[in-house]
């Protein structure tokens, strides 16, 4: 949590600073507006980006426990019958 966290603080620096040079740069007050809009607006998109990449990550990964989950239950299922078949091998001898 510590990498992400730092990754966080990161990505919020460089948008102070891309708004704070943005803001005190000689420029009308329209063109500087829609300076910060496009700014923020490709800050959304990358951060959307970003976690679409997160969900899919988690999704994967999910996807993989529940799986493996299944193949064991399936291979505990099978080492019962195994089990269970032996022992009544056993019982009718």
């Amino acid at each position: 949590m510590n990498n992400g966290k730092l990754l966080l603080g990161i990505l919020a620096g460089l948008a102070a600073g891309a708004a704070m040079g943005i803001l005190f740069a000689p420029d009308k007050g329209a063109s500087t507006r829609k300076k910060i809009t496009n700014k923020g607006d490709a800050y959304l998109n990358e951060l959307g980006n970003k976690f679409s990449d997160l969900i899919d990550g988690v999704v994967k990964k999910i996807e993989t426990v529940k799986e493996d989950a299944l193949r064991l239950a399936e291979t505990g299922k099978g080492k019962k019958v195994e089990e269970t078949e032996a022992k009544y091998a056993a019982n009718s001898r």
